[in-house]
């Protein structure tokens, strides 16, 4: 089973993209995981893509293509995948059609405004990495080491707005693209985890 996942930043998406790696046995394709691997094994794309990314540029959609194309035929996705990240856009989905079938577009959608204040009531530890919500630490207190939690730069408020209003003005034509494929598959992202876990697992059976 081919499956790609979309969702907004901080929906889950990462969590449940785990998850479902685990319960099917397929492998968890995440763009930026692909180009920091190629980057650090040398090869001749990783070393094209450290050119752009070195210069603050965004990698091109070739090159992303020509490492997505080489990855989905190692062996280990023979029985399947899961890509995270991909496509971001209708014209980037249209050129993966070229190289291989999707069988499920995973949707998870989100009320963006409720997502913009959950992600910007994250509170991180800057020492051991515990995270939680401004709610669940009124003292701003760490509960594993007791360090002072911080607002992570792009949890901000202003910067997690724009974010998620890139992130729509992308997305709702790939949502459409989906359908029209009739692969799409929509699942409610402002339920518990175990909960969207379960609607996923419904939708993939």
């Amino acid at each position: 089973m081919n499956i790609i996942i979309m969702g907004a930043p901080g929906s889950g998406k990462g969590t449940q993209a785990v998850k479902i790696c685990k319960a099917h046995g397929i492998p968890h394709i995440s763009t930026g995981d692909l180009l920091r691997k190629n980057i650090a094994d040398g090869t001749e794309l990783g070393k094209q893509a450290k050119t752009y990314m070195d210069a603050g540029k965004l990698v091109p959609d070739e090159l992303v293509i020509a490492l997505l194309k080489a990855r989905v035929g190692e062996d280990d996705c023979k029985a399947g995948f899961l890509l995270d990240g991909f496509p971001r856009n209708a014209a980037q989905a249209k050129v993966l059609d070229g190289i291989v079938d999707i069988d499920v577009a995973l949707y998870l959608e989100t009320d963006l405004k409720k997502l913009a204040d959950r992600v910007a009531s994250r509170r991180v530890c800057p020492k051991c990495g515990y995270s939680t919500s401004a709610s669940q630490a009124p003292d701003g207190k760490c509960r594993e080491c007791g360090e002072n939690l911080i607002i992570r730069d792009d949890d901000k408020r202003e910067v997690v707005e724009n974010r998620l209003k890139v992130y729509a003005e992308n997305t709702a034509p790939l949502v459409d693209y989906y359908k029209a494929e009739g692969v799409l598959k929509t699942v409610d992202g402002m339920n518990s985890i175990d909960e969207v876990n379960a609607d996923i697992e419904a939708v993939l059976k």
